[in-house]
């Protein structure tokens, strides 16, 4: 049935896309895609009429289905009929979009190639990073860089290549487009480049000063209710495509006002007896697990404690990113360390050679963890709760919030589908 599914929904998003010839601004990386396009999406809906994907629709099914601007019909055939029946009307009168921002995601060799086919022409595509994630189904960091940069390979000269330089890999293979290219990023290689970063609380409420610089224009930014350095890249990708799109700094500066990153994404929760919780628990890979741990230092006060499920999806690489991760872990030195997975015995292991002296407990799963920690905690203390899906960490953090009743506007994760899960 998924065949079939998959088989009408391109279709009929190819008619939509030929009928409404919106521009289309995709997004892809191996972290912050979606916090990327949500700030893309902060940033052009102040001037465009655009439709953005939500959740985590960026595969052969969720994609076609934002073009269409339908919700998946899951498991109902009937539900799949309903969705299909809308898509041919919508061709011959909506009120469509004039934007499309699309994140494209990727599991296996070819998913991006199948996306950039399905959409066609893309005007703007952003390449955020090229990491150690996904690597479950690619044999090496190249074969993945060659997935991911397979995005801009085959741009127009009249569309833009929106590139992460301050990573390695990206901004080694920025020639590969024919796409007219801005680069973003803190080195002094980027053409929008971010200068004095800080964080700071304003008003009882955490946030994140910066500058943005482009071609000799500086203009402050300020990002409320958000913390770290991923944030300010999501903000220079968003501030890139408002370029591309005719935008001036000011106008984009006043947008990113408005800009907050999705639950479980660097969020600040107000934990139970006067603590504070850094929620990070949407996914994990060893790059983002070091950058929550910088970003817990600049907010932590008394007791640092640290929540961390398994990463998954590393492949070959998950040693080399077990041993980065422990290696930061050892520089933050929090009081107590509570991992839930098994293999993440090999962070355990690292830090024993490290000499590292808090307190350290593996569970088999977060409720276990969750349990532990709520029996630890004081006043004051700052926890930072981190992990891939598949160790499910939002459920630590609902264990310890001092609002447990506002879990589903706050957390991620908390649908019905979801909770229905083990």
């Amino acid at each position: 049935m998924r065949k079939v599914i998959q088989f009408y929904l391109k279709i009929f998003s190819k008619i939509i896309l030929w009928r409404y010839q919106p521009k289309v601004i995709a997004v892809t990386g191996s972290v912050g895609k979606t916090s990327t396009k949500e700030a893309v999406a902060c940033v052009l809906k102040s001037k465009f009429f655009l439709r953005q994907s939500h959740g985590n629709y960026n595969n052969e099914l969720g994609l076609p289905l934002t073009i269409i601007g339908e919700d998946s019909g899951g498991k109902n055939f009937f539900s799949w009929v309903w969705i299909f029946f809308k898509a041919k009307l919508k061709f011959f009168w909506t009120r469509y979009p004039k934007l499309l921002v699309l994140e494209m995601g990727t599991d296996k060799p070819g998913d991006i190639d199948y996306l950039v086919n399905l959409v066609g022409r893309i005007d703007i595509s952003v390449l955020t990073d090229i990491g150690i994630s996904h690597l479950e189904f690619f044999q090496t960091r190249a074969d993945l860089a060659r997935e991911k940069l397979s995005i801009i390979k085959n741009l127009n000269s009249d569309s833009f290549a929106i590139l992460n330089v301050d990573n390695e890999l990206i901004a080694k293979n920025k020639d590969l487009t024919k796409a007219k290219i801005l680069t973003y990023g803190l080195s002094t290689l980027a053409m929008l480049r971010a200068t004095d970063y800080l964080i700071i609380n304003k008003d009882d409420r955490w946030g994140i000063n910066f500058k943005l610089n482009y071609n000799g224009t500086v203009v402050p930014v300020f990002l409320p209710n958000v913390i770290g350095i991923p944030p300010v890249y999501s903000a220079l990708a968003a501030a890139s495509c408002g370029i591309a799109m005719g935008m001036n700094l000011v106008e984009i500066s006043q947008a990113l006002g408005n800009f907050t990153t999705p639950a479980g994404r660097l969020k600040i929760i107000e934990g139970i007896n006067q603590t504070l919780i850094l929620d990070d628990t949407y996914n994990a890979a060893p790059a983002s697990v070091i950058a929550a741990l910088e970003s817990f230092n600049h907010i932590a006060h008394s007791r640092k404690i640290v929540a961390l499920g398994t990463m998954a999806e590393l492949g070959a690489a998950k040693e080399e990113g077990f041993r980065d991760v422990a290696k930061k872990i050892y520089e933050t030195k929090p009081d107590e360390l509570h991992m839930v997975g098994g293999d993440l015995v090999l962070i355990k292991n690292e830090l024993d050679k490290f000499g590292y002296k808090g307190f350290i407990k593996l569970y088999d799963d977060a409720v276990s963890a969750g349990q532990s920690v709520l029996e630890s905690l004081k006043p004051g203390d700052s926890i930072l709760v981190k992990g891939s899906q598949s160790s499910r960490m939002e459920k630590v953090v609902k264990m310890i919030m001092a609002h447990p009743e506002k879990a589903e506007e706050l957390l991620v994760r908390h649908s019905k589908k979801w909770l229905d899960k083990p």
